[in-house]
């Protein structure tokens, strides 16, 4: 392993800034303070002059190698690897989906195989598809035997994996007791149901209409539900992909209340808007967009971007889960219930939220980095080794360019999709070095992949 000396760089951490050496040995971090080279003579020395050095960033919501009838999402572990790196994320949180009548060891087991070739650090969250006898005995044991103490729920997706708020109930009072958190999707699945039933019965089919049978009542009445849920079980609950003000004011209040609840949104509801549904006359300019819940009417980024600001959000992740436009998006466009929902974003998420949020006074360089990295760190029981630039810590580091100006193009990202949501999107600001776990894995605009290999994370607290 490389022995490493970034000097002459600006220290962002989530609570302060500072002008600092850092050390870096065997993987992790040695030393940070001022430190002489002369010190460190068999010491690789990055001069970090200008630049702004943060801890890797954490995407604690990714779907790579995700299964649907469409075939996997385009990103499988190593591309999705690569994107993430070339952004300045160098660990993320993924699935494990069970299908219905699948024991959950079973189905760890398989995802744990397809992730063997992920070049970073990973962990799963565990996907809880229905409620039987078996439920209870199975959460305890992937607490208590593989470590993992978050389960993701679904309120959408009635017909294949999600549950209704009776078996939310179940599992809330199982893993609140047992010492974990759930995750949930919120969107009422019923009202999403009779909705794309009777927009397909009238002949409204065109992608359009995905957005129109996720209506923004529907994450409401969810979220509001699942916050009713957690207080009823004392169940710690993280709900995904936050798209609606109106739900990220539920969402405070539960905070206010002292509710055990943390919350995520992601730069799509940040940035985008439902123009993009209806701007375009060409239906295939429409698939990239097609996800759930769907970009929204622009009046709610203010309150999202507030959310992030007052502390209502505690992460930002990106629900990253790329099609190719030709041959998987396209299955659907004459039905937009067959589309596969999902778009990429693991490699522009710092990029975004840094010239789209720290630049515009939106949130801090402090809120940034513990929005990318710490807060999710603590919150999914990695606190004790990453998220953080102290000794002892991963030596996972992001060097910043603050000055370094690009157009995002999928002409040049590096995730493995056909097209890009974020096309044309002016940027500044992105990574001139990535560090993973002691190695520089990027450097100035080229991956240097080789020999890298990633493992399983415990993320038990």
């Amino acid at each position: 392993m490389n022995s490493l000396l970034i000097i002459n760089g600006t220290i962002i951490t989530s609570t302060s800034s500072r002008k600092e050496d850092l050390a870096v040995a065997d993987g992790r971090i040695t030393k940070t303070g001022t430190l002489l080279p002369s010190d460190f003579p068999d010491h690789q020395i990055i001069d970090a002059s200008g630049k702004l050095v943060f801890p890797g960033g954490i995407d604690p919501h990714v779907h790579l190698s995700l299964l649907t009838p469409a075939g996997l999402s385009s990103d499988d572990f190593v591309s999705g690897s690569r994107a993430a790196i070339a952004g300045g994320t160098t660990s993320f949180i993924d699935f494990v989906t069970p299908v219905r009548g699948q024991s959950l060891l079973e189905a760890l087991a398989s995802r744990k195989k397809e992730a063997k070739s992920s070049l970073l650090d990973y962990g799963f969250h565990m996907g809880i598809s229905e409620w039987n006898a078996n439920s209870a005995s199975e959460i305890h044991e992937i607490i208590e035997k593989e470590g993992i103490s978050s389960f993701k729920t679904y309120l959408a997706y009635r017909e294949s994996i999600g549950i209704d708020y009776p078996a939310l109930q179940k599992v809330m009072e199982i893993v609140g007791s047992a010492g974990g958190i759930v995750l949930a999707h919120c969107e009422d699945g019923e009202m999403i149901s009779h909705l794309q039933h009777e927009f397909v019965h009238t002949g409204k089919t065109d992608p359009k209409y995905h957005s129109q049978s996720h209506p923004a009542e529907a994450e409401i009445r969810a979220v509001e539900k699942v916050i009713e849920i957690s207080a009823k079980t004392n169940c710690p609950v993280y709900i995904v992909h936050t798209s609606t003000g109106n739900a990220a004011e539920a969402i405070r209040q539960a905070k206010e209340s002292g509710l055990a609840v943390f919350a995520e949104t992601c730069p799509q509801y940040l940035l985008l808007d439902e123009s993009v549904y209806f701007s375009q006359a060409d239906k295939m300019k429409i698939l990239p967009y097609i996800i759930s819940p769907p970009i929204r009417k622009k009046n709610n980024q203010d309150q999202l971007w507030k959310g992030l600001a007052d502390g209502t959000f505690d992460t930002v992740a990106t629900d990253h889960c790329p099609f190719n436009l030709y041959g998987q998006k396209d299955r659907g466009i004459l039905d937009f219930t067959k589309i596969p929902n999902g778009a990429g974003g693991i490699e522009h998420r710092l990029t975004l939220l840094y010239a789209y949020g720290v630049l515009t006074n939106k949130i801090t360089v402090q809120q940034f980095v513990n929005l990318t990295s710490t807060r999710p760190a603590e919150i999914f029981g990695l606190g004790n080794r990453k998220g953080k630039l102290e000794p002892g810590f991963d030596a996972d580091i992001v060097i910043w360019d603050p000055d370094i100006k690009g157009i995002i193009s999928v002409k040049n990202h590096f995730q493995n999709c056909d097209s890009d949501i974020y096309e044309g999107f002016p940027v500044q600001g992105k990574p001139c070095f990535v560090i993973v776990k002691g190695e520089i894995a990027f450097a100035e605009g080229t991956l240097r992949i080789n020999g890298l290999k990633g493992q399983f994370l415990m993320t038990k607290k």
